[in-house]
């Protein structure tokens, strides 16, 4: 993989760990994914390999669509590992807490119009928090971890999406949720069409209906 200083873990995923480090004088984040113990070696293997090539390509795939990604520098299928930029900047799960209403309300904005082009090209994110959001310097916002994205354009895979959004900013932000996930759905309006939105919404309210079914059941009421 090139000349690499000792690299720094910073975080370790189910799915992954990171790792800042120097590699030829760069700052960048390495990206490795581990043998999981509890799955058949033949297709942890499988996985991990997919799942190394598959990425890099949905980041590009998201770049071209107009949405801001960390520039891949190598991807070593063997160790399933990707070297990619470093971001500097912060969390947008940082940021909402610290940031007037109308800053607030113009983040959400933009990052409702990434997440419409993404869904406009078929991208299904997989992971939409605040926390795989960073604003750099310039107040460009990139989308970062793209591990459990797909190349898909059904209406059920963009429901998951934008309900995860929801789903996030409830938990992570509950005193602006409401606020924030209605200026995200208006930044994706100046993407998608009425239509498409409009069942997006839809889509959510359904997603909500089958996750309150299911937990009544576990409940053991009917």
């Amino acid at each position: 993989m090139g000349e690499m200083k000792q690299p720094l873990l910073i975080k370790k995923g189910a799915e992954a760990s990171l790792y800042l480090a120097d590699w030829h004088g760069r700052k960048v984040i390495m990206k490795k994914r581990l043998p999981k113990k509890y799955r058949l070696s033949k297709l942890d293997e499988q996985i991990r390999t997919y799942r190394t090539i598959h990425e890099p390509q949905l980041m590009h795939k998201a770049k071209r669509a107009g949405v801001p990604t960390p520039t891949i520098f190598l991807v070593d299928v063997k160790s399933a590992t990707i070297i990619m930029e470093f971001i500097e900047g912060k969390q947008v799960k940082q940021l909402l807490g610290e940031v007037s209403k109308n800053e607030r309300q113009r983040l959400c904005l933009k990052i409702g119009e990434l997440i419409g082009r993404l869904h406009k090209y078929g991208i299904i994110h997989g992971d939409l928090t605040t926390s795989n959001m960073i604003q750099n310097s310039e107040g460009k916002i990139f989308f970062v971890d793209f591990g459990l994205g797909e190349k898909r354009k059904e209406l059920e895979t963009r429901g998951v999406d934008l309900h995860l959004m929801k789903r996030a900013l409830h938990s992570t932000h509950f005193r602006f949720a409401k606020e924030c996930f209605n200026a995200v759905i208006k930044g994706y309006s100046k993407v998608l069409d009425t239509e498409n939105v409009k069942n997006g919404l839809d889509k959510i309210k359904e997603i909500e209906r089958r996750g309150r079914y299911v937990a009544k059941r576990k409940g053991g009421k009917e």
